[in-house]
């Protein structure tokens, strides 16, 4: 089994593979996480840096594979994702972070670099796919608590702008995408951005 850390947002206590703090002590909320090592990451190929605080977040679900409720499936569709993504030629996993169903964040790209997940979005984002099919069901609420943590540790850090906007994938691209249960639920969260968003393209970030 891998070595899962628990973040907070006070004090750090290690490193993670991207640079920035692994594990930080918050007494009110915690939440479990995985590193590429623990979940065993190739090596990226594509690497361009965030220009960071990023104005969005984007949430995205996966369809297929469906939700991981043991870190072990989750660990095997995090493996799964990378590898369709390496054959398309995106050099990585797209998304910077997955979340399981099994309550668990998966460092996908990590903080620093941009994503491969919504078009001309991506240099201006940062992208968190909860794995599952959330079309008709909700996420489980330890899966909906990690996102929240998740996007709050990426505020502390730096990387996320306090007032950025949250918005569902298909606000950026035409897409059911994260799955019309899921976005309704989103659009009840603080931050939440309202229609569509028109993303100019970024040259200097450009991949796919």
């Amino acid at each position: 089994m891998c070595n899962i850390i628990y973040y907070s947002f006070v004090l750090l206590l290690s490193v993670s593979v991207s640079g920035f703090p692994a594990v930080i002590k918050n007494t009110n909320e915690t939440f479990p996480f995985c590193s590429r090592e623990c979940w065993g990451a190739k090596p990226p190929t594509d690497t361009r840096f965030l220009n960071t605080p990023v104005p969005y977040v984007i949430i995205h679900h996966t369809a297929i594979p469906t939700a991981c409720y043991t870190t072990d499936q989750c660990i095997q569709d995090m493996q799964s994702m990378q590898n369709f993504h390496n054959s398309i030629n995106w050099g990585d996993i797209g998304y910077n972070f997955c979340v399981g169903s099994d309550g668990l964040a998966y460092e996908g790209r990590g903080w620093k670099v941009v994503g491969i997940h919504a078009g001309n979005a991506n240099s201006q984002s940062v992208g968190i796919c909860l794995i599952g099919d959330w079309r008709d069901d909700l996420p489980p609420e330890k899966q909906l608590s990690t996102t929240k943590s998740l996007i709050a540790q990426g505020v502390q850090l730096g990387v996320i702008s306090s007032e950025y906007k949250l918005i569902g994938h298909n606000q950026a691209m035409a897409t059911e995408c994260p799955g019309a249960a899921l976005f309704t639920y989103l659009s009840t969260w603080k931050h939440f951005h309202p229609g569509h968003v028109e993303f100019k393209p970024n040259p200097k970030n450009k991949k796919v």
